[in-house]
């Protein structure tokens, strides 16, 4: 089994989690300002990107400026890991490669401290994305631990490149935000992903 195989009824029997669906967890981010290069990359790619409609292309051309973006924004004081390989635990299943991973230290050779799991959805169905996402972010959890890290909440995104849904796992409850942000909405996007990083600090 590894990431990509998990459903989120799988993780409930498995891992023991309590799912809180009811959460506006976000509500009071503000949006922030963004540079005039993301601006024009996401004007330059979106149709192009929604019009070829693969996962490749949504991530290539609107996800991944976004995540750059936000690590120019925070000085690159932040990794971040593109189809990297994380084996956690491989008995649980807990293996495979993440689409994305965010990690609070800028060391680029090696995860170190992952806070956030950022899964492209499949078909663009971001409800299906939600068990692997949650896998990976209870991998997070487990690696953390290992390595000793003093990380209390993981976060995690199921993103289509044009839909955006949050969520947050703090010891064994997963908090699945119940507001959808949308492309549009790249200040709140990027605003609730620093956020999230600041909250790990």
């Amino acid at each position: 089994m590894s990431y990509s195989n998990f459903q989120i009824r799988d993780i409930i029997k498995k891992f023991a989690i309590t799912l809180n669906e009811r959460s506006n967890l976000f509500a009071d981010i503000v949006d922030v300002e963004y540079s005039e290069h993301l601006a024009f990359t996401i004007q330059e790619n979106l149709t192009l990107a929604v019009t070829i409609n693969t996962e490749k292309s949504r991530s290539e051309m609107i996800i991944t400026p976004i995540l750059l973006e936000l690590r120019r924004q925070l000085n690159y004081q932040i990794s971040l890991f593109s189809g990297k390989d994380f084996h956690v635990d491989p008995e649980q299943g807990l293996n495979g490669i993440c689409d994305y991973l965010i990690s609070l230290s800028p060391e680029q050779l090696l995860i170190c401290s992952p806070v956030i799991a950022v899964v492209e959805a499949k078909k663009e169905d971001i409800i299906s994305g939600l068990g692997q996402c949650i896998a990976e972010m209870i991998a997070a959890q487990i690696f953390n631990q290992q390595e000793e890290n003093n990380i209390k909440t993981i976060y995690g995104v199921v993103t289509s490149g044009t839909n955006w849904r949050f969520l947050k796992i703090e010891e064994t409850t997963v908090y699945i935000d119940n507001v959808e942000y949308y492309i549009k909405d790249i200040g709140k996007i990027l605003g609730i992903l620093k956020s999230c990083l600041r909250n790990c600090l």
